[in-house]
């Protein structure tokens, strides 16, 4: 059962069973929003780039993005950059993958974010998500849908962080501005 998360809204990533989770994809979606124009409407691609910095006690060690596939240590990676979006309303254009397991000790926060690098707002997108799926089986545990657009260029989607011995989602949802991760860094910081 799919869980639709609200901004700000934690869930554990526990299985049903009480059995823990050791993979999971957070799989990212959006469709250009149709614009009016004199001659009708039309859509214009946009292209979103699903991005993950890991963190280990409130500091950046590793990210994984377009340009940087697989993190350092294997734990966590990036399918591949789609430049058009299109599926929105189910299945994802981006995906990242985390092998919970393999994820070292001292990582302790993985955010998730999602930018324009040519700078298209939000007003351009409709239909973004991200959710998070268990990797074993396909299972789609939780959801997050973005409400609206906006004059912003990225968002701070979710993050993925320590809760005792297991793991938590939290929602966040935040509007930022920036092309790259390099540029929302000031914007996730707060959420750490």
């Amino acid at each position: 059962m799919t869980v639709n998360m609200t901004k700000g809204q934690a869930i554990s990533l526990q299985k049903s069973d009480g059995g823990t989770l050791t993979a999971v994809r957070m799989g990212l979606g959006w469709q250009a929003a149709p614009r009016r124009g004199l001659f009708g409407s039309r859509t214009r691609e946009v292209d979103l780039d699903a991005s993950a910095v890991l963190f280990a006690d409130k500091q950046p060690v590793d990210v994984v993005f377009f340009r940087h596939l697989v993190s350092d240590d294997g734990s966590v990676k990036h399918t591949g950059d789609n430049l058009v979006g299109g599926a929105g309303s189910g299945g994802d254009d981006e995906a990242i993958l985390v092998d919970l397991q393999r994820i070292p000790v001292h990582i302790d926060q993985i955010v998730f974010t999602v930018n324009s690098f040519t700078g298209q707002t939000f007003q351009e997108v409709q239909n973004a998500f991200c959710r998070i799926v268990d990797e074993t089986n396909g299972q789609e545990l939780a959801r997050y849908t973005l409400d609206g657009g906006g004059q912003y260029t990225a968002q701070i989607m979710a993050k993925v962080h320590r809760a005792g011995s297991g793991w938590q989602m939290t929602a966040l949802g935040n509007p930022a501005n920036g092309r790259t991760f390099q540029d929302l860094m000031p914007s996730i910081l707060p959420h750490l």
